[in-house]
């Protein structure tokens, strides 16, 4: 297989499943596409709200692929209401992988089906796949392949953000952070 790009949507209006990109977060779409356009990317898995769909768009469009809405690939529900102490519980989950408000969703819960959307690419795909999702799933991910990752990697991801994940024969695979 190519690689693997993880993506996190670019700048967006808001939380909501329907929130759409800013201005700067369309321009950001656009640059986004320009670096990946180069890449011969062969699929696009993407989480259906529309800021990451928006995100990876421009890419879409002009490399001629359609995107794979997956709703794995969806933003992790903490709570299922908002919730003044979310900052909190959110260190909390990945201090605890298992911890989990009620009606929530564990951060081992969102790490497993997050990882079953890449390991099914990897099957499936012989070139460089794109996965457009959300920040709290990116690092979760991010932390599977490498436990350290917390909640400081969290707070430090921007709109976008970008890694490469390359798999070698060995089944050890490398993440590099991609400078936008």
């Amino acid at each position: 297989m190519g690689h693997m790009y993880l993506v996190r949507h670019c700048q967006a209006e808001g939380q909501a499943p329907e929130a759409i990109l800013t201005k700067k977060g369309r321009e950001q779409a656009e640059e986004l596409a320009d670096y990946l356009g180069e890449l011969k990317i062969e699929r696009i898995i993407s989480s259906p709200y529309v800021r990451a769909l928006q995100s990876i768009e421009p890419l879409a469009n002009s490399v001629g692929i359609g995107i794979e809405e997956d709703e794995r690939l969806s933003e992790r529900v903490l709570a299922p209401e908002p919730h003044p102490d979310w900052l909190m519980l959110l260190q909390k989950s990945f201090d605890d992988l298992d911890f989990c408000v009620d009606g929530g969703e564990s951060s081992r819960e969102a790490m497993e089906r997050a990882v079953a959307v890449l390991q099914d690419a990897k099957e499936l795909s012989k070139g460089n796949v794109v996965m457009v999702t959300h920040g709290n799933l990116l690092s979760l991910l991010l932390k599977y392949f490498n436990e350290d990752v917390g909640f400081n990697e969290w707070e430090r991801l921007s709109n976008p953000d970008l890694y490469s994940v390359s798999f070698s024969g060995e089944g050890t695979c490398k993440v590099v952070h991609i400078d936008l």
